[in-house]
């Protein structure tokens, strides 16, 4: 009887034990990651807590962390609640690296982390080698908001190797005689980002984007992107804190003059010594306002080269032009005028950096320019060399 029982008993052991087999929950995280020489045999998991701290080196929360074995393999078996979903970057490490939360992003090709979406109770499974994580990374059977991220991450890729001839990188020390050149190819490497963003159908896509566009968080010669990415998703996720967050940052009274905004009409202390409103020097057709300096470089070349002549063949034909200064010396502002053959009107409070005009137009980069209809709306902005003249010429026709 007794041996029996102990059979029943031992047969409905084995029959829990299979049932928990074939129901047990498959980990969070997984997968395999090659180890180069001189990079830890850790991944970690980082988590932004807002906007700004998406791609942003040591700025996420180390949720957790996992051993990568000899044989490449790493398992995040649990990982903190999530409500719906989260956006979490899986990262590795160089040895001798003091901080989790470090992100290596000067080179996108060679950047060391991931950004991911993790649905409550989904699975993911990823491949990469530590020396290029980013690029190499794949995901096994990704969601579409995955696949998205995959996506997004191909064209970041693509961009850059595109402009890999000039430089990209936001903050970086530049060549003053090359810098339209550089700014030029950061639109453009700015530009399938851009698109990517305004075309997603997923939020975190979309604001990861934002972030690469620019992982400094400047936006002045894109602001127009940043209002309409927070028009878009305060509406289709308007109860989400990062939608918030996006629309805090993309606030169209803390960035730049807008296309299609009204410029203001301000009073500008001029060349002449008389102070005049702005909107009484536009012109009958169309206005260029030109922020430059004497000591820039490049605007005083964009004087000889380009204005000189647009001023020369299309003043007559209602095309004015509204130099703006942010000189501080009178007498370096006036000789470069005279030197450059700029004799439309010019203004200048004449007190460099601090100047009120530029805290109207909430602008601190020049050369800068816009241009300006005949009633003042703004229909172009930050166009130079023949992308002016092109635009001005075919405005006119």
């Amino acid at each position: 009887m007794i041996s029996k029982q102990l059979a029943f008993l031992f047969a409905v052991g084995l029959l829990f034990s299979s049932l928990q087999c074939q129901t047990q929950t498959p980990p969070a995280l997984q997968g395999k990651i090659v180890l180069d020489a001189g990079w830890k045999p850790m991944v970690y998991l980082i988590q932004p807590r807002n906007f700004k701290e998406i791609a942003s080196s040591y700025s996420g929360t180390v949720i957790d962390s996992a051993n990568i074995g000899s044989d490449g393999s790493f398992v995040f078996s649990t990982l903190p609640q999530i409500e719906a979903s989260a956006l979490l970057q899986v990262c590795v490490q160089k040895a001798g690296s003091r901080f989790a939360n470090q992100l290596l992003d000067d080179d996108p090709l060679l950047a060391n982390y991931m950004p991911l979406v993790l649905q409550k109770g989904e699975s993911i499974e990823i491949e990469a080698d530590a020396l290029n994580f980013q690029a190499s990374c794949s995901i096994r059977k990704p969601s579409a908001e995955n696949l998205a991220m995959l996506r997004l991450r191909d064209l970041r890729h693509e961009a850059f190797s595109k402009s890999n001839n000039v430089r990209v990188t936001e903050g970086a020390e530049v060549d003053e005689s090359h810098l339209l050149d550089e700014a030029d190819a950061l639109l453009q490497f700015q530009a399938p980002l851009i698109a990517f963003a305004d075309s997603s159908a997923y939020l975190f896509p979309a604001l990861v984007a934002a972030r690469w566009v620019s992982p400094s968080g400047d936006y002045e010669r894109v602001p127009e992107f940043l209002v309409s990415l927070c028009a878009k998703w305060s509406v289709k996720s308007s109860n989400s804190a990062w939608a918030k967050q996006l629309c805090e940052t993309g606030d169209r009274d803390r960035l730049p003059v807008l296309l299609n905004d009204r410029m203001p009409n301000e009073a500008l202390p001029m060349s002449t010594g008389d102070t005049v409103l702005l909107h009484s020097l536009l012109g009958s057709r169309l206005t260029i306002l030109d922020i430059w300096a004497s000591w820039c470089m490049p605007c005083r070349r964009e004087n000889r080269e380009v204005l000189v002549l647009l001023w020369t063949e299309l003043h007559e034909k209602g095309m004015q032009i509204i130099g703006y200064s942010i000189d501080s010396s009178p007498g370096a502002w006036k000789a470069a005028i005279a030197k450059d053959g700029a004799i439309w009107p010019h203004a200048s409070h004449l007190t460099g950096d601090a100047t009120p005009f530029l805290e109207v137009l909430r602008i601190s980069t020049i050369p800068a320019n816009f241009v300006l209809d005949r009633q003042g709306k703004v229909v172009a902005k930050n166009l130079h060399g023949e992308a002016l003249r092109e635009f001005v010429v075919a405005y006119l026709k």
